[in-house]
């Protein structure tokens, strides 16, 4: 997405809105919340909640309060309290729809304990933030590189740097449990800064660092999904998938999470179909279920001496196939079943714009060249017979 405010700069690359990437409008940013309670006033009495929701680097939100009671409204930058110093951040979020969120994060909204907003951000305190964050793709660089020198296990994914630039944390990805002693050591005495080393998953990792999706869109963890559910490969099985890892893996290496969305529509429709184990007795032999459409709701089934050849069946039919067989009692064939269903319709292809073929332009051309030509030999003729 994208804000009025964005350009274009003269080498064609996006220049952003003037705020270095940051979007001053909150209309680029991850995880928006739409304010639909902004143009609503207060019931008389009630005062305004003093919690606000304040985005930093990425996917990152925390919330703080307005003890100061300042006039704030979204996308304004605003310094805010850590355990040492203060941080920048931009405000995503004001009001009533702030308790929501704090309550769906499980949060108390009443707890005094959440840190303080301190002021509106001056231009000194952005431009010293800005400076920082000039800073952090050549300082993960060298850390990639002093990681690698102590042969460190580990891929450090981005660096955040705090809004007075006394701080630096460091996100990073491993297998299993790394030393890195060492590594804040060398860090800190090469950076100068206090370093803090956070580790994260891989689909948090995607999360920060966005992209594109199989499908051509932003990724769902980096727009809008913040709850990160397991995804099983029994969630491709049930959607009938197959289990193609390069194709069912996302930018973070693991299962897709798309593949839950519609997981849950799928177990309801197979409730009502027969289980896949399930076996047809016929007097030609005894029939294994290969194959589920679950949108046509048809089942394919093959014989056990002849499984290269399947028969489609629909859900009512095998249904009754195994009432007949707890009954003990044998169908003939699949083929009676299957030829009902086998019934071939002619396709109509009908002109709904009132076109004929492709090929309508051509023959009223073939058509005139014929007479002009059978019109040439009709004079030639007369010619030479007057002339004779």
């Amino acid at each position: 997405m994208g804000c009025n405010s964005c350009s274009t700069g003269k080498d064609g690359q996006p220049r952003g809105c003037r705020n270095n990437g940051t979007c001053g409008s909150d209309g680029c940013n991850k995880l928006t919340v739409f304010d639909w309670l902004s143009n609503m006033s207060l019931p008389a009495g009630q005062q305004h909640f003093d919690g606000v929701e304040v985005r930093f680097k990425n996917s990152r939100k925390e919330f703080f309060r307005n003890t100061e009671k300042l006039s704030l409204s979204i996308g304004d930058v605003v310094a805010t309290q850590v355990k040492s110093g203060h941080d920048i951040g931009i405000v995503t979020l004001t009001g009533e729809l702030v308790r929501v969120q704090m309550k769906k994060k499980k949060i108390d909204p009443e707890d005094e304990t959440l840190p303080k907003i301190y002021r509106k951000a001056t231009q000194r305190d952005i431009d010293k933030w800005q400076k920082c964050r000039n800073q952090e793709e050549e300082i993960k660089k060298r850390s990639r590189e002093m990681a690698i020198l102590l042969k460190l296990e580990m891929k450090i994914s981005d660096v955040e740097f705090q809004g007075d630039g006394s701080k630096a944390t460091f996100y990073y990805t491993a297998e299993d449990r790394v030393d890195f002693r060492q590594l804040i050591k060398d860090m800190a005495k090469a950076f100068g800064i206090r370093i803090e080393m956070r580790q994260i998953g891989y689909r948090q990792e995607a999360q920060r660092l966005g992209g594109i999706g199989s499908c051509g869109r932003e990724l769902c963890c980096s727009t809008w999904l913040t709850d990160f559910r397991s995804v099983s490969t029994a969630a491709a099985r049930y959607q009938q998938l197959s289990l193609n890892p390069q194709k069912l893996a996302g930018q973070c290496g693991k299962l897709k999470c798309c593949l839950n969305y519609e997981l849950d529509v799928y177990l309801e429709a197979l409730k009502d179909f027969p289980p896949q184990d399930c076996k047809l007795s016929t007097q030609k032999g005894l029939a294994f279920c290969q194959k589920t459409d679950i949108f046509k709701e048809t089942l394919w089934f093959s014989y056990k001496d002849d499984p290269s050849n399947w028969h489609a069946l629909t859900k009512d039919q095998v249904k009754e196939i195994l009432a007949k067989n707890r009954d003990k009692k044998k169908i003939a064939s699949l083929e009676e079943y299957a030829a009902e269903n086998s019934r071939d319709e002619e396709l109509i292809f009908e002109n709904a714009v009132g076109q004929d073929s492709l090929t309508r332009f051509d023959r009223p051309k073939n058509r005139n060249k014929r007479k002009k030509r059978r019109k040439s030999k009709n004079r030639n003729k007369k010619t030479t017979a007057r002339n004779a």
